[in-house]
């Protein structure tokens, strides 16, 4: 009976651990095909590809974006930031570098700002906290260091998405030329051959321009419009170049695949020349760390036995 009961025990035990395990299964693949879902939605809606949200520089570019939001929506005030002079001079440098950043139509000043202030004060609280650990001097000094870093922390993080995309824009815009002078040597349209690289391609450029072909196609923009702002969003004197001649070829009915073509050589050259000069640059800037860490430790291996000796001697 014993061993009768126990059996029944373990069979239980199996058939309860196997129902879970189902249960634990089917939920992770219903979350997994939520989340595949509301990605392709948000790729569908232009809200995807982004990379707004990588890496640091995209955390401090989104709490700039949410203190943007929090001020439209009446959630914060920010007192403290609308009485700075240079709010101003913050609205210029926005109009400038935000659109090259990506993040111009979600981006305020006011927000850039109001961000940069509780991201300084809270940094000099933090700086005074770790350094008040070790001496008096050193909370002075960290909350000094914490509160430049804090005051500048978005607006360079801005700078460096700037950069980013326009490096990213030298890898995929030969890619992108290719891809749509190869549809029109085979007959599809300009208006195809573009959504055939935009819904494709999985690239952050992929994205923008499947964001100005829905602009266009959805009536929300004309072709020049679209094409002319997909331009002033990277900061490229040879996107600017391609799509006024594809505006203009497009208006008098010219061939386009030629010109792309010869567009996609020089964009793979350039980017070929950007990608031999940081090569170039990096034996100087090993210089630093060899002269900095490895120098001094290849000096103390080599006199290290000598010095000893010398000192055993006096």
């Amino acid at each position: 009976m014993m061993a009768m009961a126990e059996g029944a025990l373990a069979v239980m035990a199996t058939v309860s651990a196997g129902a879970a395990g189902a249960f634990l299964g089917a939920q992770w693949r219903a979350g997994a095909l939520g989340a595949a879902r509301r990605k392709a939605l948000r790729r569908a809606a232009g809200a995807d590809g982004q990379g707004v949200d990588k890496g640091l520089d995209g955390r401090l570019v989104r709490l700039a974006i949410e203190a943007t939001r929090r001020i439209e929506l009446g959630l914060s005030s920010a007192s403290v930031a609308r009485r700075l002079p240079i709010i101003a001079r913050v609205e210029g440098w926005l109009g400038e570098h935000g659109r090259r950043a990506g993040c111009a139509e979600e981006l305020s000043a006011l927000g850039l700002v109001d961000a940069s202030v509780r991201l300084g004060a809270a940094s000099t609280a933090a700086g005074a906290i770790a350094g008040a650990t070790l001496s008096n001097e050193l909370s002075l000094v960290g909350a000094l260091v914490g509160m430049i870093w804090g005051a500048s922390a978005v607006s360079k993080a801005v700078r460096r998405r700037e950069r980013a995309r326009a490096a990213s824009l030298e890898r995929d815009l030969s890619e992108m030329l290719e891809v749509v002078a190869l549809g029109l040597r085979s007959g599809l349209s300009f208006d195809r051959s573009f959504e055939l690289y935009a819904g494709h391609f999985e690239t952050e450029f992929a994205a923008e321009c499947a964001r100005a072909h829905r602009a266009w196609t959805t009536g929300l923009a004309t072709r020049e419009e679209a094409l002319r702002s997909l331009a002033a969003s990277y900061d490229s004197p040879l996107l600017g170049r391609v799509v006024e001649s594809a505006v203009r070829s497009l208006r008098f009915g010219a061939s386009l695949a030629e010109g792309f073509e010869a567009s996609a050589a020089e964009a793979r050259a350039a980017h070929r020349a950007h990608v031999e000069e940081r090569v170039a640059k990096a034996p100087v800037k090993m210089m630093v760390p060899t002269g900095a860490l490895i120098l001094p430790a290849m000096l103390l291996l080599v006199l290290g036995p000598v010095l000893l000796e010398l000192m055993e001697g006096f």
